[in-house]
């Protein structure tokens, strides 16, 4: 996911998103136990993407504090 995408979202969309990639992650987390995933780095992206979204909400929450 872009980080273009991620800012022009609304702050609760970005927590609805934000659980479906934990979700996301645990699924492809337990899928790489068992049985091995087609693609491993699949794992790191949606990490990525959940670290971006949560710099995104922080960022939001201390402009918030500041005014």
């Amino acid at each position: 996911m872009k980080i273009s995408k991620i800012r022009e979202m609304s702050s609760p969309d970005l927590e609805k998103e934000l659980g479906e990639l934990k979700s996301e992650l645990f699924k492809l987390r337990f899928s790489l136990a068992t049985n091995g995933l087609d693609n491993p780095m699949k794992i790191k992206e949606v990490k990525k993407d959940i670290a971006r979204i949560n710099t995104i909400l922080t960022e939001r929450k201390l402009a918030e504090s500041k005014k």
